[in-house]
């Protein structure tokens, strides 16, 4: 992808020194600044106030517009899925058309670098949704193979604005979802998880998958771009039986919270010797060097960073069947200790106590955003008892109106993990390495955190065991 007039992602490595300094320092932003510059003029910040929103997808059905962030590539060929098979730690002997999965990869040395939802349409056309670190990773191996396919890639509208895309993509969830859907198609839709199949909503042809967002009873609804504001005016009219709310960026980036999904993380690609070919493959202003390091913990060793699919709940999904990149090296970390996904419950009595330290004179403590704080890769040192690291909080930390809590997720060593158990972490940077550029000075405080499930929600939960089988993995 680097041309030659275009330095690398390795050539910028290469002059920086420390990889974990280079990505302390860059300047940070958060998740409210992102959404507030997020293209407002085509998805709303907040339409009827983020909490009214967080609350439809556990009471009625939440309207999400996914239409303008996620990028897609597009996969044509006799066999895509066995060229993709190779590249992931999915079986993907099972997927036809009509089918999808969540996806992940990892390097070599069995770190992840990044997941995505895969599209089946047909035996000749696939699609992968989401990531951009996913659709980077594909293109090197199709190109430095000479895989025989061909492929279309549809940016992200808010990287790259322009007239049209190729597709919108709509998700309405939460209890009602299953009603609403019923009365825009005339009859039931049984649609088994993670599988997609075209309705007819009002003379409009949708795809619909059955998924999630929110951990609730969800489908994700796409089709030609020219058709999103007539789909949309539909959901919207028909669903306002059904207290139909729509969802502005601020409670849609919250959303992963209760679901219990870790979007941002170190893809573990910048020290493997063996992943240098791929390093002079990337751009130097790619998303993978745009990262920006931050939290509580810091170790000068990059590799520190890097996560397990275990880390990240993505342990179900690795399947020992099939030759992949980092095959080996995962099935000796399959033999060791792990650490589990998790929610850390903050104790509402250190939430006030990191809002009171802005009544008072000196250095407040942490800024905390409602509804979500979340500033590239962050990881915050999650403590036992004794003081002692057993883990991380990582990416953002929400408020949810559903928990009356903020959440954090994280992974914590599994003799952790149970619900109930109490430890601390500990919010704020050092002091000694501070990047003052947006979160401005501040000390560090330890909260009390209590572990909880991921998902957290009870009815997220109880959806998860109602679907969860062969076909979500």
């Amino acid at each position: 992808m680097a041309e030659p007039s275009q330095q690398s992602l390795q050539a910028m490595l290469d002059t920086v020194g420390n990889v974990v300094d280079f990505f302390w320092n860059r300047p940070k932003s958060n998740a409210t600044g992102i959404m507030r510059g997020w293209l407002p003029q085509v998805v709303p910040i907040e339409v009827t106030g983020w909490r009214r929103e967080q609350e439809a997808w556990t009471k009625a059905v939440v309207l999400f517009d996914q239409t303008y962030h996620m990028v897609e590539l597009h996969l044509y060929g006799d066999n895509p899925l066995a060229v993709l098979s190779p590249l992931f730690v999915n079986n993907l002997s099972r997927v036809t058309p009509g089918t999808s999965r969540h996806m992940v990869a990892c390097t070599p040395r069995g770190h992840v670098l990044g997941d995505d939802i895969l599209y089946c349409y047909d035996p000749h056309h696939v699609a992968l949704i989401e990531s951009q670190s996913i659709v980077h990773w594909v293109l090197y191996h199709l190109e430095k193979e000479k895989a025989p396919v061909t492929w279309e890639i549809d940016e992200s509208f808010s990287r790259h604005p322009r007239e049209s895309r190729r597709s919108y993509r709509y998700e309405i969830a939460g209890p009602a979802a299953p009603d609403l859907m019923e009365r825009l198609t005339g009859a039931k839709v049984e649609i088994p998880y993670f599988h997609h199949q075209l309705v007819t909503m009002a003379g409009h042809t949708v795809r619909v998958l059955h998924h999630n967002q929110a951990g609730v009873p969800g489908f994700e609804l796409s089709g030609p771009w020219e058709e999103r504001e007539a789909v949309k005016a539909l959901l919207l009219e028909v669903g306002q039986a059904f207290g139909i709310r729509q969802a502005g960026s601020l409670a849609y980036t919250t959303a992963s919270m209760e679901l219990g999904w870790i979007p941002s993380f170190v893809p573990g690609i910048y020290t493997d010797p063996a992943l240098r070919p791929y390093r002079e493959w990337l751009p130097a202003d790619g998303f993978e060097a745009r990262g920006s390091l931050g939290g509580s913990f810091y170790s000068p060793n990059i590799e520190d960073y890097y996560l397990t699919p275990w880390d990240l709940g993505y342990g179900h999904l690795i399947k020992f069947d099939h030759d992949f990149v980092g095959r080996a090296a995962l099935e000796e970390m399959a033999k060791a200790p792990k650490r589990k996904k998790v929610t850390l419950v903050w104790n509402p009595a250190d939430v006030l106590k990191v809002i009171e330290t802005y009544l008072h004179p000196g250095d407040p403590a942490l800024f905390l955003e409602w509804p979500v704080l979340w500033h590239g890769w962050r990881y915050d040192k999650v403590l036992n008892p004794q003081g002692e690291l057993v883990g991380f909080g990582i990416c953002k930390t929400a408020y949810s109106i559903n928990e009356r809590a903020f959440l954090t997720l994280g992974a914590v060593d599994e003799q952790w993990s149970a619900p109930g158990t109490e430890l601390t972490m500990i919010w704020g940077e050092d002091p000694e390495r501070q990047n003052t550029y947006y979160l401005g000075r501040h000390q560090q405080l330890p909260v009390r955190v209590t572990v909880q499930p991921a998902p957290i929600g009870q009815l997220a939960r109880q959806h998860r065991a109602a679907v969860m089988g062969p076909t979500a993995g």
